[in-house]
């Protein structure tokens, strides 16, 4: 994930929780192609169906809020969003976004300055966003290297695999 990742921002408000990030009705899967149809859905009946790969999600305050299910980052993930920006993430969406190998990015300014169809770049090893179509930069702190060799690897199942050499 260290190399430039460019999309379409999706953005969205305060508190979008994990029931409408993946709605209940869909949690008796783990199967993250089926999880990724249902992706947003209940906030953005099209996010599905337009949602491209290297696409972001970019959100205000305490996104991930609600149940601490991980099908909610995995559906994310599985639709090919490159990461998730956003003033601020509950901290159980945090882990689990982490656990399987979703770049999740906390920005204080970007999401108040970004609208839905803004072009983003992202260069995570110079730690700078760019917003193409405003033309503004935004720093971000970078991942510590576990975290983005973890992240690198497709999350926490696989980063231990790769250390137990298994």
């Amino acid at each position: 994930m260290r190399n430039l990742k460019s999309g379409k921002a999706y953005c969205y408000g305060d508190d979008v929780d994990t029931d409408v990030i993946i709605p209940a009705r869909y949690l008796n899967t783990s199967d993250p192609n089926e999880l990724k149809k249902h992706c947003m859905e209940d906030i953005d009946e099209n996010f599905a169906n337009s949602v491209q790969e290297n696409d972001f999600i970019v959100a205000k305050d305490n996104f991930g809020c609600g149940s601490s299910r991980e099908h909610a980052p995995i559906s994310i993930k599985a639709s090919g969003v490159s990461a998730v920006i956003a003033k601020s993430f509950a901290r159980i969406f945090y882990r689990n976004a982490i656990n399987i190998g979703l770049v999740i990015i906390e920005s204080d300014t970007l999401p108040d300055e970004t609208k839905t169809g803004d072009k983003l770049e992202m260069d995570l090893e110079n730690g700078v966003i760019k917003n193409l179509t405003t033309g503004k930069e935004y720093p971000v702190t970078v991942f510590p290297k576990e975290i983005q060799e973890l992240i690198d690897v497709g999350g926490l199942v696989n980063y231990t695999k790769k250390k137990l050499g298994v």
